[in-house]
């Protein structure tokens, strides 16, 4: 979302914002029309799930939660049901945020924001240098949580989601159900170069859909990705032809297989 939005929206100044329904997972920040009126987006960074676009006295942090999306939109294109809010440009563009279940998040942020309540605790990013297997065997030391689950905790790292903590897992031989704290180091450092190959290889698939986002419905691209293990409990192994298991961790579908994932 961040590649498409940015050659979009970088140096653009903000004209108008228009908020019609405040109730998302926090109340969108009182005034943020006045506060961001006249002001210029100098660029677009990722925290995590968190878009940060840096303007000239502050952040507008953004947050897609479940079921969100961006896009930009001619401001004659009348807003659907769930079009929340609007940030026209001067341009005549309008950066349209939808949430038809309102868990995401629009907030103003001033100051550093890596400071911030929200993202002060966040782990590392996977697809930067400071991740590795033997940060991941640090940090699991003396857990009994499973594995996926471990994965799965922003603490630890950002950005693993269901499906690619379900393919990285697979790829790199681990059972999802197996604790955290009795995988040795050699398999961590497996697991994290499967982790960064499986969100480099998500990226690139989402291109074909995040290219241009322009009056596009913002949806991102894994709907596009060749899955291994996500979404096809009981179907056969890509390698070994077993039918895959699929059972429930932390309230989320896990798909594996029993006999090449130990």
């Amino acid at each position: 979302t961040r590649r498409g939005i940015l050659p979009h929206v970088a140096g653009q100044r903000i004209a108008a914002v228009i908020v019609r329904d405040s109730r998302l997972r926090w109340p969108v920040t009182e005034n943020l029309a006045d506060i961001l009126r006249d002001q210029q987006v100098l660029s677009v960074a990722r925290r995590g799930k968190y878009l940060l676009l840096q303007c000239d006295s502050g952040h507008l942090l953004m947050h897609l939660g479940m079921s969100g999306n961006l896009r930009l939109v001619e401001s004659a294109i009348a807003p659907g049901k769930h079009d929340h809010v609007d940030i026209a440009f001067s341009s005549g563009r309008v950066l349209r945020f939808s949430d038809p279940r309102r868990f995401g998040a629009i907030l103003w942020l001033e100051g550093e924001p890596q400071k911030h309540g929200l993202l002060r605790h966040l782990g590392p990013e996977p697809l930067e240098g400071d991740f590795c297997g033997s940060y991941l065997y640090r940090r699991s030391r003396h857990r009994r949580a499973p594995v996926k689950t471990f994965l799965m905790d922003n603490r630890i790292v950002v950005g693993v989601g269901n499906i690619y903590a379900n393919e990285a897992l697979f790829l790199s031989g681990i059972r999802p159900d197996r604790a955290a704290g009795k995988i040795s180091p050699a398999r961590y450092d497996r697991l994290a170069t499967n982790i960064v190959s499986v969100l480099e290889n998500a990226i690139e698939q989402g291109g074909t859909t995040l290219r241009d986002f322009v009056g596009g419905d913002g949806r991102p691209g894994y709907f596009r990705q060749q899955l291994n293990v996500y979404g096809r409990g009981g179907k056969p192994c890509v390698n070994c032809g077993k039918a895959l298991k699929e059972i429930r961790l932390g309230q989320r579908s896990t798909v594996f297989c029993a006999c090449c994932q130990r």
